[in-house]
């Protein structure tokens, strides 16, 4: 969970109160303008490749591009969008919604309004592709890697590890290969992920486990709680509960590893010895170099797939400090309590709920 303000922050959200909503356009000549909005949102979805992405009304035609130097100025701008509160004695107190690159800006020149959409800044390393030959040769490790690409593409990018690093093999992507894509397989090799978080900032991390991890928030239904519905839905689509990832390099002349990982836990309800059944996903990459990287990128694939088996929709209070991997302890209207881990959400810049997808589910006692 993104960082509270203060201690007040999180109790106020379930009062009534007054939220505020900020949205500042950073144009690429140096302005900083704050747009007045009437309506917009955040959605934040750990599935995909660009996490944040955004949609701001505005009723101020003029931000709509009519010559080359008004366009010069929104092409490659971008948005800051901050969610929080304001309190009876008019402090405010707000925490961000994420930094976007603004892709397309339409509506009536005339009448208005206007609508910007923006993603988070991982399109703009997703939309650089390679324009020769990128290789990993020379023993470099994976967050010197993963660095290198992305401020290749965003000079001065602010990258933050929070994972165990480890050098990875010899891998080279070809010319108009995805350079994003390549950035994640070098994270996966030591059972990581890559995502821009609230501030902008380029995060390498493990998923949080959902036994062990604090519980971020409480979301509760009943006359004081957060909870307004629930939705509860199971599918085995895109399920696999046996992975083995393996990796050979012949350029590094290091001979063929590989390290399985399977669900073994008996009570859960894709365990590879029961009904479910057991299927196998196979993922191979030359930047695995030894047992045990091969061993922590099957480990990471397999947490990837043996959550969604569980989903819940949650419709409850907005909580702007919410981020994927949170743990949520979620407490239903007959009493029943079960811990969730957030995948993705959509909060609005207006009066709204929050609607929370969550992934896994573990029964809390």
């Amino acid at each position: 969970m993104y960082p509270t303000p203060s201690s007040r922050f999180l109790p106020t959200l379930r009062e009534s109160h007054v939220p505020y909503t900020s949205v500042q356009l950073m144009r690429t000549d140096g302005v900083v303008v704050d747009l007045p909005h009437t309506d917009g949102s955040v959605t934040v979805d750990r599935g995909n490749a660009v996490r944040r992405t955004c949609s701001v009304t505005v009723p101020d035609v003029s931000l709509l591009p009519m010559t080359p130097t008004d366009q010069l100025a929104v092409y490659g701008a971008r948005l800051r969008i901050r969610r929080g509160i304001i309190y009876g004695d008019g402090t405010i107190e707000a925490v961000p919604l994420g930094l976007f690159r603004i892709d397309s800006i339409s509506g009536d020149p005339a009448l208005g309004p206007v609508t910007i959409n923006g993603s988070g800044l991982e399109a703009v390393i997703a939309d650089d592709k390679f324009i020769t030959p990128y290789t990993t040769r020379g023993g470099t490790a994976a967050v010197t890697a993963i660095t290198g690409l992305i401020q290749d593409s965003i000079p001065g990018a602010v990258v933050v590890n929070r994972a165990t690093d480890a050098t990875i093999g010899t891998m080279t992507w070809d010319v108009q290969g995805d350079r994003w894509a390549a950035v994640q397989e070098c994270a996966t090799a030591i059972g990581a992920e890559v995502y821009c978080d609230a501030d902008g900032q380029f995060i390498i991390a493990e998923l949080p486990d959902l036994l062990t991890a604090p519980v971020a928030w409480d979301v509760d239904a009943g006359e004081a709680g957060v909870l307004i519905s629930a939705n509860r839905a199971f599918s085995r689509e895109g399920m696999y509960n046996y992975v083995i990832a393996s990796g050979e390099n012949a350029e590094d002349n290091i001979p063929p590893v590989s390290g399985t990982a399977s669900d073994t836990d008996p009570t859960s309800p894709t365990y590879v010895s029961g009904p479910f059944g057991r299927v196998p996903k196979f993922y191979s990459s030359a930047t695995l170099i030894s047992v045990s990287m091969a061993q922590g990128a099957a480990l990471k694939l397999l947490r990837d797939a043996v959550k969604p088996n569980a989903t819940v929709t949650l419709d409850a209070l907005p909580n702007p400090c919410l981020e994927p991997g949170d743990v949520l302890r979620v407490t239903y209207e007959d009493g029943q309590r079960e811990l969730q881990q957030v995948q993705g959400f959509t909060i609005s810049l207006g009066l709204d709920s929050i609607t929370i997808q969550t992934i896994g589910g573990k029964q809390d006692t």
